[in-house]
C-alpha cells in the first residue's frame, strides 16, 4: 500500500537507511515542508530530480528520513539532521496545493543481516585507498577498517564524488554485495580522472 510523502528533490544527495544527513534549507516552500513535517511525522523524503530544473521528473527510488534534529533560525531557515529510514519507489507524482512537491510512495523492504565476503571487503578497502590517493583525500583508514559491511559500502555510496546518474544507480543497487561491486567499479571508473586536490574525511 503507497504512502503519501513530502519530497525534497535535491541533485546530487541521496540518503541511505541507518545514515544521516545535514541540511540547510532556506526557500520558502522547504521550510513550509520542515514545518508541516514537525507538525506530523517529522518524515521528509528525499529523491533526486533526473535533470536540474526546476519541476523535473523525479528519479523512481529515493529514501525517506526522519528529522532527528533540528534548529529552527531567527529568519525562518532551518539547519537539520535527517536520519534515513526506508528507501521507497515512486508509484506516482500527486496534483497537491502545498508549495513542496508530494508522491505516492511504495516503501522498499531492505534485506537484512548483510554482510560482505573477506575477499570481497578487501577487495574494496584496496580499491577505495587507490582512488583516495588518485583523488588527494585524506582519509582516516583507521576509522573506515573499524565499519561494519553495512555502514562502510552506504556510507561510501552517499558521500562518494560521483555524478548524480551514478550516485542513483548506487542508491537503487538490490543489495550490499551489488552496491560493493558497483563502487569498485565506479572508483575504477573515475580514479581515472585528475583528482581536484580536495580533502575529505570518511568517518
Amino acid at each position: 500500500m503507497g504512502q503519501r510523502l513530502s519530497i525534497f528533490p535535491l541533485t546530487g544527495a541521496i540518503l541511505f537507511p541507518g545514515l544521516q544527513m545535514p541540511l540547510h534549507l532556506f526557500e520558502p516552500r522547504y521550510r513550509a515542508l520542515v514545518s508541516d513535517a514537525l507538525a506530523r511525522d517529522r518524515r521528509i523524503a528525499m529523491i533526486q530530480p533526473q535533470r536540474p530544473i526546476e519541476g523535473a521528473p523525479l528519479y523512481n527510488v529515493g529514501c525517506v528520513g526522519r528529522i532527528s534534529d533540528f534548529e529552527a533560525l531567527e529568519d525562518g531557515r532551518y539547519n537539520l539532521v535527517l536520519e534515513g529510514e526506508s528507501r521507497f519507489r515512486i508509484i506516482k507524482e500527486l496534483d497537491v496545493t502545498t508549495p513542496f512537491r508530494q508522491v505516492e510512495g511504495q516503501l522498499i523492504d531492505e534485506p537484512e543481516n548483510e554482510f560482505l565476503s573477506s575477499i570481497e571487503r578487501a577487495s574494496f578497502e584496496r580499491e577505495a585507498r587507490r582512488f583516495a590517493d588518485a583523488q588527494g583525500y585524506s582519509v582516516d583508514w583507521t576509522s573506515v577498517t573499524s565499519l561494519d559491511d553495512v555502514s562502510l559500502i552506504d556510507g561510501v555510496s552517499q558521500i562518494a564524488p560521483f555524478d548524480s546518474a551514478a550516485k542513483q544507480a548506487l542508491l537503487e543497487a538490490n543489495t550490499l554485495n551489488e552496491r560493493c561491486e558497483l563502487l569498485v567499479q565506479l572508483m575504477q571508473f573515475f580514479g581515472k580522472r585528475d583528482g581536484d586536490n580536495d580533502r575529505v574525511t570518511l568517518q
